[in-house]
C-alpha cells in the first residue's frame, strides 16, 4: 500500500500554491504563558472556506486533470471536504455533487450550495453518505473525491505540515485533530521526515473514538460517533488510513464535549481564533497533558472556523479552560 511520502508533498504544494497563500504560524504568548511552554498556532481558518481542506481536493483534482481525465467530481462529507470540493470544483470549472447526511451543519452546508455544488442529503451518518456517493459516481462515470482513501489529498493536506516545517525546527510534540486522517498522515509524514524526534500526537473526540480505538489494537474499529465536533465525527477509519496511522501517528489523545466547548471558548479569547469544536480540540488534547510539556515547543494545528451560532453560544456559556484575570499578567489557572 503506498502511503504519504515528502516528496509528494512537496510536489502538492506547488500545485496548491497558485490558490492558496501561506496560512499564518503564530507564536501564542498567552498560551505560552499558560501552558509554561513555546506554543505556536497553525492557524488553518484562514482560508477561502474557513478550514484546511481545500489543500487536499485541490491536489487531488488536479492530478486527476493532469493524467488525462476532467471528470464532473462526487464526494460525502460531514461539511468541511464537501466545501473544499465545491470550491476546487469552481476553481477547476468542473460540476460538483456533495452527499451530506441529514442534520449536517447548516454554515458548511450553505456554503457548499453557494459554491456552485448539487448538494444532496440522506438519512445516515457521514458514513452511509460516503457509500452513497460512490455509487453515484460510480453508476454516472464521475471521479469521486475520497477523503479517506487518496494517497494524493493525503499529500495536499500534508501541505500544512510541511509549511510548519519549514518556518519553524526543534518541535517537541504536534497535536492533530483526526476525522479521516489525511491532515494527520501527509503532515506526520513530512514532520517526521525533517524533525524524527517531534511527537505526532492525533486528537479526537471521546463520543467519536474509532481512529483511536483502530491506532491502538492496530486494526479497523468501528464506533458510532456523537459529538458536537462534527469535523471528528467519523464511524471507522479505511485499510490506507490505518496503514498510514500505524506508520507515522505516534498515539492519540480523548477529549469529553465540555472539554471541546472550554477549548473553543479559550481559543478565541486566549488564542485569537474563533474555530469549531474539532478545529480547538488540539488546544482541548494539549491542555490535559500540559505537565508533559513544560519548557517544550508545542504545535497546534487548528483546522476550521465553520461554527454554528448555538455551539458558539454554548462555548462561551462553558468555563474557559483558564481566565484572564482583568489587569495581570499572569494567568490564574482554574483549579
Amino acid at each position: 500500500m503506498r502511503l504519504p511520502t515528502i516528496e509528494g508533498v512537496k510536489r502538492a504544494l506547488d500545485e496548491v500554491r497558485p490558490y492558496l497563500p501561506e496560512t499564518p504560524l503564530v507564536h501564542s504568548e498567552l498560551l505560552s504563558q499558560a501552558f509554561s511552554a513555546d506554543v505556536w498556532l497553525k492557524n488553518e481558518t484562514v482560508s477561502p472556506i474557513g478550514c484546511f481542506k481545500l489543500r487536499g481536493a485541490l491536489t487531488d483534482i488536479s492530478r486527476m486533470i493532469t493524467g488525462g481525465a476532467r471528470r464532473p467530481l462526487v464526494t460525502s462529507s460531514s461539511g468541511n471536504h464537501g466545501q473544499g470540493v465545491a470550491y476546487a470544483g469552481r476553481l477547476l470549472k468542473l460540476p460538483v455533487t456533495v452527499f451530506l447526511p441529514e442534520g449536517a451543519n447548516a454554515v458548511k452546508a450553505a456554503m457548499i450550495t453557494l459554491l456552485g455544488a448539487d448538494v444532496r442529503f440522506v438519512s445516515s451518518d457521514s458514513f452511509g453518505a460516503k457509500a452513497i456517493a460512490q455509487q453515484f459516481a460510480e453508476a454516472h462515470g464521475f471521479y469521486f473525491v475520497d477523503d479517506g482513501s487518496s494517497v494524493d489529498l493525503a499529500e495536499g493536506a500534508g501541505t500544512v505540515g510541511l509549511e510548519i516545517a519549514q518556518r519553524l525546527n526543534n518541535i517537541d510534540v504536534t497535536f492533530v485533530p483526526v476525522g479521516d486522517a489525511a491532515l494527520i498522515n501527509g503532515s506526520a509524514c513530512v514532520l517526521k521526515a525533517m524533525m524524527p524526534g517531534t511527537e505526532i500526537v492525533g486528537v479526537q473526540a471521546e463520543r467519536a473514538p474509532a481512529y483511536a480505538l483502530s491506532r491502538r489494537g492496530g486494526r479497523i474499529v468501528e464506533h458510532m460517533p456523537d459529538t458536537i465536533a462534527d469535523g471528528l465525527a467519523t464511524r471507522a477509519p479505511t485499510a490506507f488510513a490505518l496503514a498510514a496511522m500505524m506508520a507515522l501517528v505516534d498515539r492519540f489523545s480523548l477529549v469529553s464535549e465540555a472539554e471541546l466547548l472550554a477549548a473553543v471558548h479559550t481559543l478565541a479569547v486566549a488564542g485569537h481564533i474563533l474555530a469549531e469544536p474539532s478545529g480547538a480540540a488540539t488546544l482541548a488534547a494539549a491542555w490535559k497533558e500540559r505537565a508533559l510539556w513544560k519548557e517544550k515547543r508545542i504545535v497546534l494545528i487548528v483546522t476550521g472556523a465553520n461554527v454554528d451560532t448555538q455551539t458558539m453560544r454554548d462555548a462561551f456559556n462553558t468555563e474557559p479552560l483558564w481566565r484572564l484575570p482583568g489587569a495581570t499578567k499572569a494567568l490564574q489557572l482554574i483549579a
